[in-house]
């Protein structure tokens, strides 16, 4: 009987689990010391309420973690938030709309963290203008913060430091009732299996089109950061930690190198595997903007964390799709027909997909602490 790679590839980190002791063992088993401490915030609230807004808001989703908020304060209540422009990702968002999304969470966060504490946070979208067709240096908004005692509380604040990406093969034996997937999503939603289907198709083949296609594929391999010690060290980007993945890389098998050749067994082992989470989808929500201005943009982040806050306090798993939603040329097929399956019409952009379901817990993404973001 034929042996797979991923048995072979999985095998030879399970050796190597085997094998280790002493030192060796606690390598292997270690995660990441400082990377998941943002996460951890304690109940000492900052004096100013910037601060505490901005503790919660880089705990945001965003496209490969690349958490590209720069912050500075102005005067005793206001911010202005611009992007690292290196923290950009040219190849899967040439016009940064992900990026842009990502801010939308941001702010949606910040937003509800201030009137947890009875403070209106007054955003100005890009006060200097929509940049177009890429980001620069001028500000992505800019805010101010008014005490306001009328100000409502958002129960989905105490979602905040819950919230996961789920990166994990879903539990298709178990399906999200109707009933859940419509309190997550804002109406645009299916648990129907041939619907499913086809969006799981397209998935499958996006994820397949952006790992064969050298400089997408790469764009994300640069970015990995395998085993705790890369982890710590950049706290952002893909991580790839745990016991296995510790193993495979104290056995060899798994370095940037391999990751980038398609080659190797790790390259083909990574698509397996990619298979696999990518199509485990018991269902799935979209975002649907009227057009694709970078205010939709803004609009799409604040509905997707909100739709995730939700998805948390619900106890359901959430995991973007973003593959056939992005504007390289080689994906343009997989964006009209994913579009068409999920019923856009005219002018309008399908701005995320998700799908959602029951998988295993996760460790929280990991985040630079919230120092490292501000700017004099």
């Amino acid at each position: 009987m034929a042996v797979s790679r991923r048995r072979l590839i999985i095998g030879a980190g399970a050796t190597t689990l085997a094998l280790a002791g002493g030192a060796g063992l606690w390598r292997v088993t270690r995660l990441p010391r400082t990377a998941a401490n943002p996460w951890a915030l304690d109940d000492t609230r900052p004096a100013d309420v910037r601060l505490d807004a901005f503790r919660h808001a880089i705990l945001a989703p965003n496209p490969h973690n690349r958490q590209p908020w720069l912050i500075r304060l102005e005067g005793s209540d206001g911010a202005l938030i611009s992007c690292d422009l290196d923290r950009r990702l040219p190849e899967t968002d040439p016009f940064d709309r992900q990026i842009i999304i990502g801010f939308g969470a941001f702010l949606e966060l910040a937003r509800i963290t201030a009137a947890q504490r009875g403070v209106r946070m007054e955003i100005m979208p890009f006060p200097g203008g929509e940049p177009q067709p890429r980001l620069d240096t001028k500000p992505v908004a800019r805010l101010r913060f008014i005490p306001d005692a009328a100000t409502p509380r958002d129960p989905l604040f105490a979602a905040i430091t819950r919230r996961r990406t789920t990166r994990e093969v879903y539990d298709l034996t178990r399906p999200v009732p109707d009933s859940i997937a419509r309190q997550i999503s804002d109406g645009t939603y299916t648990i129907d299996p041939r619907q499913i289907a086809a969006i799981r198709a397209i998935t499958m083949a996006g994820i397949k089109t952006e790992q064969m296609t050298p400089r997408t594929n790469m764009e994300s391999v640069h970015l990995m950061r395998i085993g705790h010690d890369q982890v710590d060290a950049n706290p952002d980007g893909i991580s790839l930690t745990g016991p296995l993945m510790e193993a495979l890389k104290l056995a060899g098998q798994l370095n940037h190198k391999a990751l980038g050749d398609p080659t190797s067994s790790s390259f083909q082992t990574g698509i397996d595997m990619m298979q696999d989470i990518y199509g485990s989808i018991p269902a799935a929500v979209w975002i649907i903007t009227p057009g694709n201005s970078r205010l939709d943009q803004l609009e799409a982040g604040r509905r997707h964390v909100r739709a995730n806050l939700r998805a948390t306090m619900l106890g359901v798993a959430m995991h973007p799709l973003s593959q056939s939603l992005q504007e390289y040329g080689e994906i343009a097929g997989l964006f009209k027909n994913v579009h068409d399956v999920l019923g856009a019409k005219l002018n309008e952009r399908v701005q995320m997909l998700v799908r959602i379901g029951y998988g295993p817990q996760v460790e929280p993404a990991p985040r630079w602490p919230m120092e490292t973001r501000l700017r004099a």
